[in-house]
């Protein structure tokens, strides 16, 4: 069970704990902006990338498992529908992630977004088999995270996964995220119990994350075969 200590001052009035104050200015709805990396960039979901995604999707029914609501998809013409359809919302808001060759490999979204308190979630992730393990994989998450942090301005960044999902669970503590706990029958996705673990980063912690990214992608970080010489999750103090 996770144990946080819990920052608080006493009420003048009362001496009764309660949180301490915070700038409530709103943040940023998401928008449509490009992220340039140096393997690869994430901007915003098109009709015309339902192409390049069909050809990494197709045939890969497992990437579907744990959304909750979509696919998997056998039919391109309801594919690009579907794709149409999640371009066109506000919140999910979706990024689709472009390799080096600017062919989409993936897409992710901004959801639950909630200015007002200044929290917002990345969800929907959607890791081709081209994308899984790369560079620019890892690399996306860290240009999402910069955006939402630092241009959008929350204070709070959501990551949940079905419970069971344990390669989501792995990727959530090796990008930085702390574990909350799970939140038990949270909803019934396609017809079965979903559990969901609830994982956050908070804009107090993303200097430091931010770091670990920033080294872990550094080019001295690869030997000549391209294999990395330090972890992102021991950068990150999760030995998993």
């Amino acid at each position: 069970m996770p144990d946080f200590d819990l920052q608080w001052e006493p009420l003048p009035e009362t001496g009764q704990p309660v949180g301490l104050k915070v700038d409530a200015t709103p943040a940023q709805r998401p928008g449509p902006v490009t992220l340039e990396g140096r393997f690869g960039r994430i901007e915003k979901l098109q009709d015309h990338h339902t192409e390049n995604l069909w050809s990494a999707f197709e045939g890969h029914p497992d990437i579907w498992t744990y959304i909750s609501t979509d696919g998997p998809f056998t039919d391109p013409e309801i594919f690009a529908e579907f794709i149409t359809k999640r371009a066109g919302l506000t919140d999910p808001y979706a990024y689709a992630i472009l390799d080096d060759n600017g062919r989409a490999v993936g897409y992710f979204t901004l959801m639950e977004i909630r200015p007002e308190m200044r929290t917002i979630e990345v969800g929907h992730v959607l890791y081709s088999p081209a994308l899984k393990r790369t560079k620019i994989g890892t690399e996306a998450q860290y240009l999402l995270a910069r955006y939402a942090f630092e241009t959008l301005g929350y204070r709070r960044y959501e990551w949940k996964c079905n419970a069971l999902n344990a390669a989501s669970r792995r990727a959530a503590l090796r990008y930085g995220f702390t574990y909350e706990g799970t939140f038990r029958q949270h909803i019934i996705a396609k017809g079965r119990n979903r559990d969901n673990a609830w994982f956050s980063m908070l804009d107090s912690e993303w200097p430091a994350r931010k770091t670990a990214f920033e080294r872990w992608l550094a080019p001295d970080n690869f030997d000549a075969a391209g294999k990395q010489r330090i972890s992102l999750s021991e950068l990150n103090g999760f030995a998993g």
